[in-house]
């Protein structure tokens, strides 16, 4: 089943500011067994591919809410990628569940997203 998991950054995983509760190896786990990653954040899309490069992770997207660029914005991803499941990951009611939910995606609070068995490792 393909899975298309979206991460908010700050509030979200644990090299964000504030630091969230999902690890990069949590984000390695998910990619390992065939999700769709990236991230949507309002950091520039610069930003945010340099820490995924920080931490040699491979994504398959980057979008930048709010952007006026149609190619940045994760309503787009949608039509790029065909998943069964569309998931978004934030830590804010306003720019990352409303948003989420608006675009059709299902949306996940970092705690619940860690509880998913997308990432615990395969035995």
């Amino acid at each position: 089943m393909s899975i298309h998991i979206s991460f908010d950054i700050d509030g979200t995983l644990e090299v964000g500011d504030p630091p969230g509760e999902l690890t990069m190896d949590m984000v390695r786990i998910a990619k390992s067994k065939g999700a769709i990653i990236g991230s949507c954040s309002d950091r520039t899309a610069g930003s945010q591919r340099k820490i995924w490069d920080d931490h040699d992770i491979e994504v398959d997207f980057i979008c930048v809410k709010g952007s006026p660029v149609e190619t940045f914005n994760l309503e787009y991803m949608k039509t790029k990628f065909d998943a069964e499941e569309y998931w978004h990951i934030g830590d804010r009611e306003d720019l990352d569940r409303l948003m989420a939910l608006s675009i059709g995606f299902q949306f996940l609070w970092p705690h619940e997203a860690a509880a998913k068995d997308w990432f615990v490792p395969s035995d």
